[in-house]
């Protein structure tokens, strides 16, 4: 990069205003640790000014940024290639700039596949999905694309459940199914893996999405994509029926080690990174 020798590899997040981003503290320092002379900086962008926020980035020789939400879909119309799993989704959240090139993907899903993988391979496996916003449906490709053998999309809306449904097994060799959400969703005695990938639960450790706890198995895996606060209400009761579970730090540790690994081949420490969250958020081991 030819700007390297006088200012530091720029990466960064496209956003709209926001007080707090716990993804910069994460990856600056995973940087530090790793002796990776870059910068992440958050960035305030209105959606009309997205296209000119691009162009600044590869005028500025950013190595990549991340986007949020409004820009997830809009910022398509302004690269040049799609990874596979952001084709399938219709949105990015990552993109790498290489030889004025940008390139989208998406590690939402890549990201929870990762932590997931730490405690179960869903490879063969029946999973409960419980939410359709653009979290469910990373996830749900990226599963879909791991091998697993079938996916209940529980929404309380059914037609969205029935879209990510649909995409799941038009593009994929994954089953797929879409149930409505009424009361306390039973969890099917042949599920192992059960994620939460609503928003029920952020920033309130007592709210829970309705489910019926009766049907929680020890035998089941029971994820939430939330990372604050770590230890959700629904990990903490079906972690007292033996199940084993995975909280959302490590989904975002992960977006985040593979957000870097496609800007600048390199991969940071998550160990570093995930103490960084649990210090931000007043989480223990």
């Amino acid at each position: 990069m030819s700007s390297q020798s006088f200012l530091s590899i720029l990466t960064g997040s496209f956003s709209t205003p926001c007080a707090d981003n716990p993804t910069v503290a994460m990856i600056e320092a995973g940087y530090r640790a790793a002796g990776i002379d870059a910068r992440y900086i958050n960035c305030d962008v209105k959606p009309e000014a997205l296209g000119d926020a691009v162009s600044g980035a590869v005028a500025m020789e950013w190595a990549g940024f991340n986007c949020s939400l409004p820009h997830k879909v809009a910022v398509i119309d302004h690269l040049d290639e799609l990874a596979e799993s952001a084709k399938i989704i219709g949105a990015v959240n990552c993109v790498s700039i290489r030889d004025g090139k940008l390139i989208g993907d998406n590690t939402d899903g890549k990201g929870f596949l990762a932590s997931l993988k730490e405690v179960a391979d869903p490879s063969g496996k029946r999973v409960l999905l419980l939410g359709a916003g653009g979290a469910a449906r990373a996830i749900a490709v990226e599963l879909g694309l791991a091998g697993a053998a079938h996916i209940t999309v529980v929404n309380r809306d059914p037609k969205k459940a029935e879209t990510i449904a649909a995409l799941v097994r038009d593009n994929t060799a994954c089953d797929a199914a879409a149930q409505g959400w009424e009361g306390g969703v039973r969890v099917p005695d042949d599920t192992q893996i059960v994620i939460n990938a609503t928003s029920i639960g952020l920033g309130d450790a007592e709210a829970m999405p309705p489910l019926a706890l009766e049907t929680l198995r020890k035998e089941f895996v029971v994820a939430d994509v939330i990372p604050n606060p770590p230890k959700t209400k629904l990990l903490r009761q079906a972690k007292e029926r033996g199940c084993t579970t995975l909280d959302g730090l490590g989904m975002l540790v992960n977006q985040g080690v593979i957000g870097v690994e496609l800007w600048l081949g390199r991969t940071l420490d998550a160990g570093v990174m995930q103490k960084t969250l649990q210090e931000i958020f007043g989480a223990s081991e």
